[in-house]
């Protein structure tokens, strides 16, 4: 039966609520999962590492990798395979994401992006092709056994370049925000850069997906058509129908229908994107941007969101991500070696692209080296595209835990090339006019900054 007809169909009785078993492993799902990410969150910040570290590693813990060899029936029963049990912490998760992705929007300077727009858009583009090409290649080099049965040795290749090129917004931002990186240029242009990857990377996704499925007519056209029709929408409509929102929910004084308000935007504009198969990440952050230009949300009353956000729904989301990796399939050769040569083709790839870009952009090598590691963190993103590869026919069990191997791998070393880099960086007068507005949405009482003209580059 289609969608609209289980829509439309009549029903004489309402539906049953959760059964009480079910509600009880949810509840004891969301409450280990966040004790464990919280506790590995704080050891990572022991080690100056950010705390999404930690939450990364949460999942991977408490999934079949270690609980589910150490207590394979406690893990049977805590994280259950039942498909609409683990579905239910899954939901959770996608609201945390999409909530995060919706602040990042909100904290992106605008003005920066417009101004260096042509440089974000050189080093998405370098970062993306290089890694995609290296991708493409070693999809058509890998052993017959790493391929599944859907589409073919081309498809598998190109999945696997796919893979390989993007990188994961929701990582990017957390960890550049973990590490008070994101008020400066480099962690700027590095958002904006991933935006360029992302709405790529979703596209050939989509594209490819589509070729392992009913076959790509008419599909590229269509994802292209959407992707145009979302951004005018945004830019003509969507600015003045949010700030008048915003506008109303201001004069009541309360920050909580100003929170109330942003989250509507951002589910409902996600919704749309996810409607046209553009990924609901993507509409996220466009409500995130549409919103901090809006010029008439006062950011001290989004601090208990931000706050929420960042201490309850991100830790779950990426402690989620962990629990469908297995990294027992490790230990055949084939597979390990597999693993490392991906690790070594994402790694270069994703690292050259991004700085030759960065270079080209006339940035020195340090902020070209910044550059790199934060783009270079796959995590979660990676983790969907492995998921839909999974889904379709084109990975096997096998190829999804290299993805996923790659993805939180990648993630843990984008923090300490970070830090490494940006301490030699000077900060300008701008980042700190831009670290206090920021700062708005983390301690209220602080006060904005004067004006300051952008430094010309």
């Amino acid at each position: 039966m289609s969608t609209l007809a289980l829509l439309t169909a009549p029903s004489n009785s309402p539906p049953a609520p959760i059964a009480a078993h079910s509600l009880l492993v949810f509840l004891l799902q969301v409450g280990l999962l966040l004790t464990v990410a919280l506790l590995l969150g704080r050891l990572a910040a022991r080690f100056s590492m950010p705390a999404v570290v930690g939450e990364l590693s949460a999942g991977i813990f408490l999934g079949p990798s270690l609980l589910g060899h150490a207590a394979p029936r406690l893990s049977g029963w805590l994280i259950p395979r039942n498909d609409a049990q683990f579905h239910l912490i899954d939901a959770v998760g996608q609201v945390g994401v999409l909530l995060l992705v919706g602040i990042t929007g909100i904290e992106v300077d605008l003005h920066l992006v417009r101004r260096r727009g042509a440089s974000a858009l050189r080093i998405g583009f370098t970062g993306l092709v290089i890694p995609l090409l290296l991708g493409v290649a070693a999809g058509y080099l890998a052993p017959r056994s790493l391929l599944a049965g859907s589409g073919g040795r081309t498809v598998f290749a190109l999945f696997v370049g796919v893979a390989m090129c993007v990188s994961a917004l929701p990582v990017i931002a957390k960890t550049l925000s973990d590490m008070n990186l994101l008020h400066r240029d480099f962690g700027q242009l590095t958002i904006a850069a991933g935006v360029v990857d992302d709405i790529t990377g979703w596209l050939i996704l989509s594209i490819v997906s589509a070729m392992a499925t009913v076959g790509v007519h008419g599909k590229t056209s269509l994802s292209l058509a959407y992707l145009a029709a979302t951004i005018a929408v945004a830019g003509t409509v969507g600015r003045p129908l949010v700030r008048w929102a915003l506008d109303r929910a201001g004069r009541t004084g309360d920050s909580g229908a100003t929170i109330a308000v942003t989250v509507v935007i951002t589910m409902l504009i996600a919704a749309s994107t996810q409607a046209m198969g553009l990924e609901a990440s993507f509409g996220a952050f466009v409500a995130g941007l549409l919103i901090g230009s809006a010029g008439k949300v006062d950011l001290t009353r989004l601090a208990p969101l931000r706050t929420l956000v960042m201490a309850v729904f991100a830790p779950l989301f990426f402690a989620t991500a962990g629990l469908r990796v297995d990294l027992a399939v490790l230990g055949h050769p084939v597979v390990l070696l597999a693993a490392v040569t991906a690790l070594a083709v994402a790694v270069v790839g994703k690292f050259s692209g991004a700085y030759l870009g960065a270079l080209s952009s006339r940035l020195d090598r340090w902020e070209a080296l910044a550059l790199g590691a934060g783009m270079n963190a796959r995590g979660v993103i990676q983790i969907v595209v492995a998921t839909v590869g999974l889904r379709v026919g084109v990975l096997n069990t096998d190829t999804y835990t290299i993805v996923i191997l790659v993805a939180v791998t990648t993630s843990l070393m984008a923090p300490p090339i970070l830090r490494y880099a940006a301490a030699r960086i000077a900060q300008t007068d701008e980042e700190e006019v831009r670290r206090r507005r920021l700062a708005l949405l983390r301690e209220p009482t602080v006060q904005p900054a004067p004006t300051v003209q952008p430094a010309s580059r």
